[in-house]
């Protein structure tokens, strides 16, 4: 058993959890904020057997794209840091970590 934990961008997430479903899997969804842009994430958790990881990825490569997205100079970057132009940056994808799971009990 596995536990596939999946950060993805709030822009793709409800076409990845729609197909997640579709495909018969169970999904816990966790609104969850962080990254370089500090912008609005959401987290999956989707427990699985080890056969179907492929299936999952396939899934979440499919639905999860990224883009150019402009960033106007009223954006900190950290460490107080304000672009003097407007930035173009790379947004979206997805991070996956794959977990083992040692028990599972649904109750």
């Amino acid at each position: 058993m596995k536990m596939l934990l999946a950060i993805i961008s709030y822009d793709d997430s409800q076409s990845v959890i729609d197909a997640m479903m579709k495909a018969g899997f169970s999904v816990t969804k966790l609104a969850t904020t962080g990254g370089f842009l500090r912008a609005g994430n959401v987290t999956i958790l989707v427990g699985l057997d080890e056969t179907r990881l492929e299936d999952a990825f396939s899934i979440i490569r499919e639905h999860c794209r990224k883009r150019k997205q402009i960033l106007p100079t009223t954006t900190e970057l950290g460490m107080g840091f304000y672009p003097a132009m407007p930035v173009q940056v790379e947004v979206g994808g997805a991070t996956v970590f794959v977990l083992d799971v040692a028990r599972f009990e649904k109750l």
